[in-house]
């Protein structure tokens, strides 16, 4: 009898998770129902219900899909989870000893260039290679360290949660799914007796070339290389930063020793212009794509250097994030949360983004609903990510104290002040003018601003409002 009565495995997009629930299903007594609690889906593309539980059953209570997962009799029953699923499934799992963990990791580099070519090609599995598209992609750095930071965020997190639980996990790399003796032997740990003579290869890798063949950038890689820890790169949890931070962020003058930590959905884009101006640059001449080595490096090559950040009122900040991130469908705009809050949330949202008839009523109605799902949200009720563009700004600060706090928090509205006085205090007697900060469109929040709309943001960001010190918006 086995010691479990359910298993998960860990793993990401691009990291052979196909292939290994492929061969976990060639076992009669296993079955694995891909990524059941993939916020936008259930279980795979186009399939309507896992176990009879549908997607609009599960949005209301996952726990629902995990009880039919557990009790699916014949079989001891899993699922793929991603660092993006529904979070409210994950303490229940991690904490309970009768779940068993596969941990599947690859290198990360080699995942990020593999999701560069499925999104270039649109192929996402490959099971005839008379059938294969290929493509030469091009490496962004600055989103390769995200990459990187969100998988060992999502592994430190599990590693974490097995040594305080005395739990243990069975790892599998990318490179040893091609061999049957660590297939039989998960299925060993997992109480089955079954082997496998052979892999189920129906599933082809579908990019066996070098690394230098599939990007065109190949000479920039060993640059953003430089900045990460080369000899963990399969070691996932061990990469920096650990926690929220969320270094690459960060912004700092081209000469100026000044640094700006930004809060998403605050005043990012005047900060920046300002920075830029007071050195007389672009913004793009600013200092960027930090990494925790060359932060530490720009400290010690910057004596009395300046850190600030900059919070925005929770009424404007939360009205902004859902004008830039939500009701619009441009570039930046979050469409996969878009479409599952029109989908299974079932926001008031314009299916292709404000048009003609889309009235200051009809923005309204949509905000106040978006704040409905933003107060489910942070309260860990939704299967979506808590996004740093409406998760709390005291969150956001505590982040960046893991690494390096800021010397000023400044308030939007009294940027005007504060900001020539830390250009002041690091020798800069003449600042450029603050430009003001663009209405939010298609409507201002002055539209639609009234007591109900206070009350309700209040409700959400009480610990902003108190740690802050915010009143209302106007």
């Amino acid at each position: 009898m086995s010691k479990f009565d359910y298993f998960v495995v860990f793993a990401e997009m691009r990291t052979g998770s196909n292939f290994l629930e492929t061969n976990i299903n060639a076992f009669d007594a296993l079955s694995c129902h891909g990524e059941a609690f993939n916020p936008h889906f259930i279980g795979y593309p186009n399939r309507d219900d896992v176990l009879g539980v549908t997607l609009e059953q599960r949005t209301a209570d996952p726990v629902t899909l995990l009880r039919a997962i557990k009790e699916e009799p014949g079989v001891l029953s899993g699922f793929r989870y991603f660092h993006d699923h529904d979070p409210r499934v994950l303490d229940t799992c991690l904490n309970d000893p009768r779940c068993a963990k596969i941990v599947l990791t690859r290198n990360p580099l080699d995942s990020y260039v593999s999701w560069k070519i499925a999104q270039a090609t649109g192929q996402w599995k490959l099971t005839d290679v008379r059938r294969r598209k290929d493509s030469k992609v091009r490496f962004d750095g600055p989103e390769f360290k995200r990459h990187v930071e969100d998988l060992q965020d999502f592994q430190v997190t599990l590693m974490k949660a097995l040594q305080t639980s005395g739990q243990t996990a069975f790892y599998v790399a990318y490179e040893d799914l091609q061999d049957i003796d660590v297939m039989n032997g998960l299925a060993k740990y997992l109480g089955v007796d079954e082997t496998l003579p052979a892999l189920d290869k129906s599933l082809k890798r579908q990019n066996p070339s070098a690394l230098s063949e599939k990007v065109s950038n190949f000479a920039e890689v060993s640059l953003a290389l430089a900045d990460l820890d080369r000899f963990n790169l399969n070691r996932t949890p061990n990469f920096e930063p650990r926690r929220g931070s969320v270094v690459p962020s960060y912004l700092a003058g081209a000469v100026v020793p000044l640094m700006y930590m930004p809060v998403r959905s605050g005043p990012e884009e005047e900060v920046a212009a300002w920075l830029a101006a007071l050195d007389t640059v672009p913004t793009t001449g600013l200092l960027t794509d930090f990494s925790q080595k060359t932060l530490r490096k720009w400290k010690r090559g910057n004596k009395g250097h300046r850190t600030f950040t900059v919070v925005r009122h929770p009424v404007a900040r939360v009205h902004a994030a859902f004008c830039s991130r939500i009701l619009k469908t441009d570039e930046g705009s979050y469409t996969k949360i878009r479409n599952t809050l029109r989908r299974v949330h079932k926001l008031p949202l314009p299916k292709d983004g404000p048009g003609p008839d889309y009235d200051v009523a009809a923005h309204r109605a949509a905000f106040l609903a978006f704040l409905d799902f933003v107060k489910a949200n942070l309260l860990g009720q939704t299967g979506i990510r808590q996004d740093a563009h409406w998760a709390t700004q005291s969150g956001a600060v505590r982040g960046f104290g893991d690494l390096a706090l800021p010397d000023m928090i400044i308030r939007e509205e009294e940027m005007g002040s504060y900001l020539p006085a830390l250009a002041m205090q690091v020798g800069r007697k003449s600042v450029p003018d603050l430009q003001p900060a663009k209405p939010d469109a298609p409507f201002a929040l002055e539209a639609i601003y009234d007591e109900e709309i206070e009350s309700r943001v209040r409700d959400i960001y009480q610990r902003d409002y108190m740690i802050f010190g915010f009143e209302k918006w106007r």
